[in-house]
């Protein structure tokens, strides 16, 4: 076991979309119905394999540079409109999500992708957001994101906690990476309803997580196993 494995767990690192909230589905929906509308077809397939865990700004300028479509303003407008109808329509919290974060051992927080903005909203119509108020951290805050470090690093060092000592809760390739890339233990989630396709998991599995697993009630015991021990 390295010297990395044998640090006691300090705090709990979350991602939001396809993690906490199972957001993923709706997502790619929305995300597919205005490539659509902008001309450029895509498959759900496509959009998972290439913009999971990915930032907007990531997810931009990829479309940009692959497809030569220019995302500009009022389609990112009308775009995060849709979204944030349908999250307040149909988004749900992760099963058992509060209830698992009510047993946890140590403190946490999110470092999503995701603008503030949409975070709180996945998090405040889903009951989630008054268990992590106040410790919101976003892709936006930070100058690289995912799957870059940046973001985890920032998290960490916002609640004062050495990367060693940090567990990232990740569901995407490149959240895998980048909290591999910031020296922290990765669980790879893959309970969301996106992850139920095989080669999700084969894809998340290949980045060598530190674990992989899909029962959220399961975390406590892992983290335990992992030297979680401190009471909150």
């Amino acid at each position: 076991m390295s010297q990395q494995q044998a640090e006691p767990v300090d705090l709990v690192i979350f991602d939001c979309d396809g993690v906490l909230v199972d957001s993923e589905p709706i997502s790619t929906r929305i995300l597919l119905e205005s490539l659509t509308e902008a001309g450029l077809e895509l498959t759900p397939d496509e959009i998972y394999s290439r913009f999971l865990g990915k930032s907007l700004a990531s997810i931009t300028a990829i479309l940009r540079r692959d497809h030569g479509l220019r995302v500009d303003a009022g389609m990112l407008d009308r775009m995060r409109a849709r979204l944030f109808a349908a999250f307040r329509e149909e988004l749900r919290p992760m099963a058992g999500m509060a209830e698992t974060l009510a047993r946890l051992p140590v403190p946490f927080c999110v470092a999503s992708s995701s603008l503030v903005e949409r975070m709180r909203l996945a998090l405040e119509v889903t009951g989630l957001l008054s268990a992590f108020e106040g410790r919101l951290f976003s892709a936006s805050m930070v100058t690289r994101g995912k799957p870059a470090p940046d973001l985890f690093l920032y998290a960490a060092e916002q609640m004062g906690v050495a990367p060693d000592r940090c567990v990232v809760v990740e569901d995407s390739e490149a959240g895998v990476t980048a909290g591999q890339s910031a020296g922290m233990r990765v669980f790879g989630f893959v309970g969301g309803t996106h992850a139920r396709l095989a080669r999700h998991r084969a894809t998340l599995a290949a980045r060598h997580p530190t674990l992989m697993f899909e029962d959220m009630a399961d975390l406590p015991a892992r983290l335990a196993e992992h030297g979680a021990t401190r009471v909150v």
